[in-house]
């Protein structure tokens, strides 16, 4: 009797359906293949066009058209050099380096204080405000562009760079108040509640407790930001004349209408342009998915 009390508990952890069930372990490591073989084929898909581009600012237009998926016979990075120097890549990127940073201080700013306004007040017309913040996410930018327009020539800030960072700064604030509200939605209430105990003001309370709990946030909200500042295209060409203050999607637009039957200084220009966000997108990856699950559980 009491042998068969000692081997029962070790019958019931090897019972059919559990990990030690030689049948059922093969059935169970098939879905995971898959999930890496279909993970596998998507970032090829999606890794392959930049890798090709690379490749292709070390090939000449021939080399480009006869042999387009050849490795490149030599690696010159003189195309690099020559790509920067003729195409003033120099002065696009910082130029997109200024409206950017701007553009991202700003969001962080304002959509940190608009968050923690909305998660741990209540007042009225709270709800309606968020409503419009919710039309922020869904209008598209061409739904108002010629209001946008008009009010910039009577402001006189068209062809300057505050014509690209004021509506850069206005598109990323919905999602940069949703995301962040939520965030801070999570954190426990007591944890104000004993700041304004001790004598914290409004303004401590945010700056002390609510800032650096918002860092994986604030992250997030940055990178996505910058990048998508950085690629924007269609304000940066209607609202920027001036050559000196172009960014540089539309450097780059007359940068080719130069050289468009150089394609190898086209790619090389390229390869310069978005390298360098490529690897800081790899370098943030970790505090990019910290931000968007840290305000998802309690």
């Amino acid at each position: 009797m009491s042998l068969t009390k000692r081997t029962a508990p070790s019958a019931a952890r090897r019972a059919p359906g559990s990990r030690h069930h030689a049948g059922r372990t093969t059935p169970r490591r098939l879905p995971d293949v898959l999930f890496t073989a279909a993970l596998a084929v998507i970032a090829v898909v999606f890794f392959f066009p930049m890798l090709w581009m690379v490749f292709s600012s070390f090939k000449s237009n021939s080399a480009i058209f006869a042999t387009p998926f050849a490795l490149p016979t030599e690696i010159d990075f003189g195309r690099w050099v020559e790509a920067f120097e003729v195409g003033h890549i120099g002065q696009y990127a910082l130029n997109s380096i200024i409206v950017t940073g701007a553009s991202v201080l700003g969001i962080l700013l304002f959509g940190a204080a608009a968050a923690f306004a909305f998660s741990r007040y209540r007042f009225r017309g709270r709800n309606l405000l968020m409503g419009l913040l919710a039309l922020g996410l869904l209008l598209p930018l061409q739904s108002y562009f010629i209001a946008q327009s008009t009010m910039f020539t009577q402001l006189a800030i068209t062809d300057t760079r505050w014509a690209l960072i004021i509506p850069y700064t206005a598109m990323g604030l919905p999602l940069a108040v949703y995301l962040l509200k939520v965030y801070l939605d999570a954190v426990p209430h007591e944890l104000f509640e004993a700041a304004r105990i001790d004598g914290a003001s409004d303004l401590r309370v945010f700056g002390s407790i609510a800032l650096p709990l918002l860092r994986p946030g604030l992250a997030t909200v940055a990178i996505f930001s910058a990048l998508s500042s950085w690629n924007e295209f269609l304000l940066a060409l209607l609202y920027i004349q001036d050559d000196a203050l172009k960014t540089i999607p539309t450097g780059l637009l007359a940068f080719s209408s130069r050289y468009v039957t150089d394609y190898g200084l086209l790619f090389s220009a390229l390869s310069i342009v978005t390298l360098p966000m490529i690897v800081i997108y790899i370098v943030f990856n970790k505090q990019i998915v910290e931000g968007i699950t840290a305000g998802s559980v309690k």
